[in-house]
């Protein structure tokens, strides 16, 4: 493997479709209400690009420095454990995409004129702070939150509500109440993504005393733990859908009910941690394709 195939594996950009998932799900709700900006919507996802790969590699030199990443892990190897990439070319590289996340944000919150308005200005720069901060500290240091069960909460809070209600916040310039809906049924989607990883892991995290929600809970009430979390996004988007649509083809988006169902009858399916790896793409994409649904439903 070259250098550059290794740190675009150490990059996981198979992530990437859940990340941009939000930002484009809040894009769309600024285009219904008349205030979409394409500069926003470029520079938002650039931001979120660097923060995603920051908390990849953040995970990457995190197990391995704590010893989770090793030959019993499940998934696809590590950079660090596999060797590819020093554990000193890592955290300089830590150091510059937290840069760049930093400067990506404050571009964006420029380009979307929080400049004029320090109240939002200064909410959004901590609010990008506080993601950056929570990117590293999931699997780095001795309190690492991603080794107390607090992962999941983490990813509901950025994959749903900052994602979605921020994009559309820094576009239209207003919070509406309801679309805390679709914000959360997108962040949920996430956490299943991320219990799905955690489930796959669970022998070698549990070894590892990494204290993840199936550590806690199980394999067999973590799967039942998921099928709340796919159903609660489904119901949570319906009710966004039958409150707020007024054309049929926005109705579009509910096509992500049949494929949610689909989602959950395989995993029950699977007895197998090691066999749930290729459902996490497939939750991701499913969370994608949602986004683009409700986008197409609103511009036929």
């Amino acid at each position: 493997m070259t250098p550059i195939q290794a740190w675009l594996n150490a990059f996981r950009l198979r992530t990437l479709p859940l990340a941009f998932s939000s930002i484009l799900l809040g894009s769309f709700l600024a285009l219904r209400d008349g205030n979409f900006s394409f500069i926003i919507l470029i520079w938002s996802l650039l931001t979120t690009l660097f923060l995603q790969v920051l908390s990849n590699l953040a995970n990457d030199y995190g197990d391995f420095v704590k010893g989770t990443d090793n030959n019993d892990r499940v998934g696809p190897a590590r950079t660090l454990q596999a060797g590819l990439i020093q554990p000193k070319a890592m955290k300089l590289a830590l150091v510059l995409f937290t840069v760049f996340s930093l400067f990506s944000g404050i571009s964006l919150l420029y380009v979307a004129g929080a400049f004029s308005d320090l109240r939002i200005f200064w909410f959004f720069l901590g609010t990008g702070l506080f993601c950056i901060l929570a990117a590293i500290t999931y699997t780095i240091g001795s309190n690492a939150y991603g080794y107390k069960g607090l992962g999941d909460i983490s990813v509901l809070i950025f994959f749903g509500l900052v994602g979605v209600l921020g994009t559309h916040f820094l576009m239209t310039k207003q919070f509406l109440v309801i679309n805390i809906l679709p914000a959360l049924s997108c962040g949920l989607l996430a956490v299943g993504v991320l219990n799905l990883n955690n489930l796959r892991d669970i022998e070698n995290d549990r070894a590892s005393n990494k204290r993840s929600i199936p550590v806690m809970l199980g394999f067999e009430k973590s799967k039942i733990y998921h099928y709340l979390l796919i159903v609660l996004s489904v119901v949570l988007h319906t009710i966004f859908v039958f409150t707020t649509y007024v054309k049929y083809p926005q109705f579009l988006s509910l096509i992500s009910i049949f494929l949610c169902t689909i989602h959950i009858m395989k995993v029950k399916n699977t007895l197998v941690n090691k066999e749930l790896d290729s459902f996490l793409k497939h939750l991701a994409l499913i969370s994608l394709i949602t986004s683009f649904l409700y986008g197409l439903g609103l511009i036929l």
